[in-house]
């Protein structure tokens, strides 16, 4: 059956339709003759092909050519749908009308042909040219039994992993298509909530109630779960997952219909659960206004635009209607990667937007000042920065020289210019920080809090003393950790996962805010939309998040145990390493306790102290000073004395610092 399958597929399509129109000549025959059976009886039958010739001549000429007419040689028969059995609907029923009018004519003058044959020869020739095009489909599918599981005798082990689908709505029903087509899972079962359908078969399905899954594995021996409810909304699915880690399945996902209407993935694209699910908090509506507000018909300014936050930045800003869009970045690697993305899309919408990606660093302030001179920029999203925190205590003089001096330098071109916006993207380790990392980060925010205060200040490294009237509107956005990030924590869980483990966690307390990256670059667009300048704001992350127990459920969700002193037999075990230099159990987001709400639900604003911009240049040349000198002690102590609430944890493990103290 296979080699027959196989030879019938390489035929040249000619000879394919070739073979449909002779086949639906023979059906049409049969189906008129059946006609003559099933009024007149087997018995008492007239011979119809001796005494109406004529109307087995007359049906293929009437039929056939309106079959060419409708598509039906048209029709791939693998792909064989809803659309083509209407068509054939269609054609079937205006060729017996027509050959109704030919045999009232003609039966005036001839032989008498009884009018409920032209019934009979519709209802036939519906069957029979219809359910051979529908069983040619299941057979070029490879299965004659796929649609059929709940039918006795019928089920076979192909071997495929069996699934079951979670939603039998219409994901669910293009979801099971699809893998039937595809042949790489098999669908067992359809798991829903709606109790009106339960126990029911759809698409060959037995439907169980969520209650009943235990029962379901038993029966189909389903090895993993899809999700099929891209509409649920996060609190749903959340309670969802929490309910099937419960069980011995793997669980993954499919996309939802924005996803594949975009052409961003197909409908049989099988993901892992997205982890924003587990968050179980869904995303507030945008507001227009705010997201436009500082984009459309301008040009606009992307620091760090090829990295995790930088990047989301550009492709939301791609959407609201820039008249120019600059990508700065000092990594090749990742400038090319957001340039091919965006270009693709442009191409793919025909967007009127100017795309120019800018190799440089921030630590650059005369490229910096040149590339907003030559494009006069009205809009800057400053996401460039060193954010991992173990890896910037080991450098300082880097964290250093590119969070503070890097956002000096680019909040000063832009105020020499005159750009109108300019927004920092900042963190919750900025609050009381006990690392390198989010000392610098706050002190980012204290030289825009200064420079905002300044009608007309003298920069920075200028010993000429001419001051510049400022224009700018500096805003800060505060905000934890994101999904999927580089450096995060999730795509860590999943390669440990994939190796079998163990899943390393750095203390069993140890808690962090998180958000999806969309939802975050979002909220700092319309963030940074409002305030009067020096503001700065908070996004609300929702409730903290355990990582140890984040670590449980994704190894639950992938169908797998937990391995501990109570379960020793488990699959993967969870170790834990200790915190990192400079890392804290749990993180903040104010400062203090002066927080107010905005017009948007999710974003409010912090009333945080910060210094004079004379008093806070000269703190600023004694850092540079020291980071020349490699003097980390003076560094450490002088970020202590500028940044409120900065407590490092441990000794200074700069890797130049600890190589000086073992030198004799």
């Amino acid at each position: 059956m296979d080699k027959i399958r196989a030879f019938l597929l390489k035929l040249p399509r000619r000879q394919k339709r070739l073979m449909q129109v002779v086949t639906d000549v023979l059906l049409v025959w049969a189906a008129l003759w059946l006609a003559f059976v099933v009024r007149l009886g087997v018995d008492e039958m007239i011979n119809p092909l001796r005494d109406h010739t004529w109307l087995f001549l007359c049906a293929p000429v009437v039929a056939i050519p309106l079959f060419v007419r409708f598509g039906l040689y048209r029709a791939v028969l693998r792909y064989f749908g809803n659309d083509a059995l209407i068509e054939i609907v269609k054609a079937v029923s205006l060729s017996a009308l027509i050959l109704g009018v030919v045999v009232y004519w003609y039966s005036n003058h001839q032989n008498v042909v009884p009018r409920s044959i032209i019934f009979n020869y519709w209802w036939l020739s519906l069957l029979m040219i219809g359910g051979l095009r529908l069983a040619m489909r299941q057979y070029f599918l490879g299965d004659w039994f796929t649609a059929a599981q709940h039918v006795p005798f019928t089920n076979r082990d192909n071997g495929l992993p069996k699934v079951a689908i979670y939603g039998a709505g219409a994901a669910g029903n293009q979801l099971v298509a699809a893998l039937r087509m595809g042949r790489l899972m098999r669908p067992v079962a359809f798991i829903d909530d709606d109790s009106s359908i339960a126990d029911r078969v759809i698409s060959g399905l037995q439907v169980y109630k969520p209650k009943h899954i235990q029962r379901m594995i038993e029966a189909t021996g389903a090895q993993e779960i899809l999700l099929a409810i891209p509409s649920t909304n996060r609190g749903r699915r959340r309670e969802i997952l929490g309910y099937l880690e419960g069980f011995p399945l793997h669980v993954r996902s499919v996309p939802g219909f924005m996803d594949l209407a975009s052409g961003r993935v197909k409908v049989d694209d099988i993901q892992e659960v997205d982890i924003a699910d587990l968050l179980g908090r869904d995303a507030v509506p945008a507001q227009g206004d705010l997201l436009e507000h500082c984009i459309k018909s301008q040009v606009v300014l992307v620091t760090g635009a090829g990295g995790s936050i930088g990047s989301e930045l550009c492709r939301q800003i791609l959407t609201l209607g820039p008249r120019t869009l600059l990508l700065f970045e000092h990594s090749e690697f990742n400038l090319y990667s957001i340039l091919s993305e965006l270009e693709q899309r442009i191409a793919r919408e025909s967007l009127p937007v100017k795309l120019l990606p800018i190799l440089g660093s921030v630590r650059n302030q005369g490229k910096l000042l040149d590339v907003m001179k030559t494009w006069h920029v009205d809009t800057v999203y400053h996401a460039a920065a060193y954010k991992h925190v173990p890896m910037v205590e080991h450098n300082i003089a880097e964290g250093v020289l590119n969070n503070v001096i890097g956002t000096l330098n680019t909040a000063q071109a832009a105020l020499q210019v005159g750009v109108a916006n300019f927004v920092l993207i900042s963190t919750d380790k900025a609050v009381r920080p006990t690392n390198v990392m989010g000392s610098t980060k706050r002190l980012a925010e204290m030289t825009l809090q200064a420079l905002s205060q300044e009608l007309a200040p003298v920069l920075f490294g200028d010993m000429s003393n001419v001051s510049h009237v400022n224009k700018t509107r500096f805003t800060m956005v505060r905000f934890g950790n994101v999904l999927g990030s580089s450096g995060s924590v999730i795509p860590l869980f999943h390669k440990q996962i994939q190796l079998g483990g163990p899943l390393t966690v750095t203390h069993p307390k140890i808690t962090r805010y998180f958000m999806t990256i969309p939802e975050a670059a979002q909220l700092v667009i319309q963030a940074g939309s409002m305030g009067l300048g020096g503001d700065v704001f908070v996004l609300d992350m929702g409730e903290p998040v355990k990582i140890v127990e984040l670590a449980e459920k994704m190894i639950h969700l992938s169908g797998l145990s937990v391995r501990s002193e109570k379960n020793p037999q488990g699959d993967i075990a969870i170790e834990f390493t200790g915190l990192r230099p400079g890392e804290k159990l749990y993180e903040e987001l104010l400062i203090g306790d002066n927080v107010e709400a905005t017009q948007h639900p999710m974003i409010m604003t912090a009333s945080e102290d910060y210094l004079s911009w004379d008093v806070l240049k000269a703190k600023l040349v004694e850092l540079l000073a020291a980071v020349e000198q490699d003097d980390y002690a003076k560094v450490r102590q002088l970020l202590r004395d500028t940044v409120s609430g900065y407590t490092p944890d441990g000794d200074i493990v700069d890797w130049i610092y600890q190589q000086r103290r073992l030198e004799p």
